[in-house]
């Protein structure tokens, strides 16, 4: 199956960029995710990570008004 996509690959004209786009699109999603997660405000943080915690019926309540 490799050797099908290998021959495959090997006849499209600068394929070789795709991996280092890939590369760097990877490496800048997680180093902006790893700068965001230690430059975040701690009230945030604590009031997403409160949300499964809280009461649904509040929400519900004010759904149905």
């Amino acid at each position: 199956m490799l050797k099908f996509i290998k021959g495959n690959l090997e006849n499209i004209d600068g394929v070789e960029i795709y991996p280092m786009i890939s590369l760097l699109i990877f490496f800048i999603f997680f180093t902006a995710l790893f700068w965001w997660v230690f430059t975040a405000k701690k009230a945030h943080i604590e009031t997403v990570s409160n949300i499964p915690l809280e009461d649904d019926t509040i929400i519900q309540k004010e759904i149905q008004l």
